[in-house]
């Protein structure tokens, strides 16, 4: 395992540890690393690995070998996103935790950005970079408003088409010029402070993929603290590289959703509202899932 070289005296109080888990990530898992590896304003790079193809393991290893900023953390298993991001956050040096997707490539100095960004802000505070596609657009999920039974009934359905509806989604609307409050950013690109992170109690770990980063934003909203979407800080991220099937994926955010519900809903009429946008969500996840396989195995032939 690669040593961790301590900070400059003047920089300790600033450093930031960026923290990404990897399950059968693929090639753009290098590309993830070597942009991290690019950026001087991180002082270490810890790396949850999941579990990678033996030819990617490899791979990490040789990067390891490479780099001391690099903590390579193996051997446990797929233990799900968010409990690896714990563990990976437990093991970390820096006062600021930037966790990462294993497919995001961040621009120099986003990271920086996002730290100054929650210097502002009121503890337990989140901050979210500008996510955006291979072609440079934003992409979707960087910036929502509130999860509720109601809206997500409205974004599962066409109703958010509707005149007096609106999707949780935000990325049609202007792109703010500065940081800017949303209710929830994505956990792809997620940074908050030490300080934040324990208050939290770090990520709920019952969700095993997706839906923690809406979870972990509304409760820092409820314990009185802010989440903001900074859109100077970008990353481009490739979104959905697991070498896995997506069916299972989509699986687990279904899963992720009613977790979420169940665990928010405290009134009847949340509840009530939960058991009608069940089957909108279902429909809207699996069905798009099971689509996209089917349509994918009809072009490959």
């Amino acid at each position: 395992m690669a040593k961790v070289l301590p900070l400059p005296i003047a920089n300790r109080e600033k450093a930031i540890s960026v923290i990404m888990v990897s399950y059968m990530t693929g090639p753009a898992l290098i590309e993830a690393i070597n942009a991290v590896m690019t950026d001087k304003d991180i002082f270490e790079l810890i790396l949850v690995d999941n579990g990678n193809t033996p030819d990617a393991r490899k791979r990490l290893s040789d990067i390891v070998a490479r780099h001391d900023r690099i903590r390579l953390l193996q051997g446990h298993g797929n233990i799900g996103f968010g409990r690896a991001c714990n563990y990976g956050a437990k093991l970390a040096s820096g006062d600021y935790f930037l966790f990462l997707n294993p497919d995001a490539l961040i621009t120099e100095g986003a990271a920086r950005k996002l730290a100054n960004c929650g210097k502002g802000l009121s503890v337990p505070w989140i901050a979210g970079g500008l996510l955006k596609d291979v072609n440079g657009q934003e992409q979707r999920g960087g910036r929502r408003g509130a999860l509720t039974p109601l809206s997500a009934l409205v974004s599962f359905t066409p109703l958010h088409r509707l005149p007096f509806f609106q999707s949780i989604h935000r990325e049609t609307e202007p792109l703010p010029v500065t940081p800017k409050a949303y209710p929830t950013i994505s956990g792809a690109c997620m940074m908050m402070d030490r300080a934040s992170f324990e208050l939290l109690g770090g990520f709920d770990e019952d969700y095993f993929l997706h839906v923690e980063d809406i979870d972990i934003c509304r409760r820092a909203r409820e314990t009185g603290g802010e989440v903001y979407f900074v859109p100077n800080a970008s990353v481009m991220h490739y979104g959905s590289t697991s070498q896995v099937r997506r069916q299972k994926v989509e699986w687990e955010k279904l899963k992720g959703f009613t977790r979420y519900f169940t665990k928010h809903s405290r009134t009847v009429f949340g509840r009530a509202m939960t058991y009608a946008a069940w089957p909108f969500m279902a429909l809207a996840i699996m069905g798009r899932a099971w689509y996209i396989a089917i349509r994918s195995a009809f072009i490959g032939r």
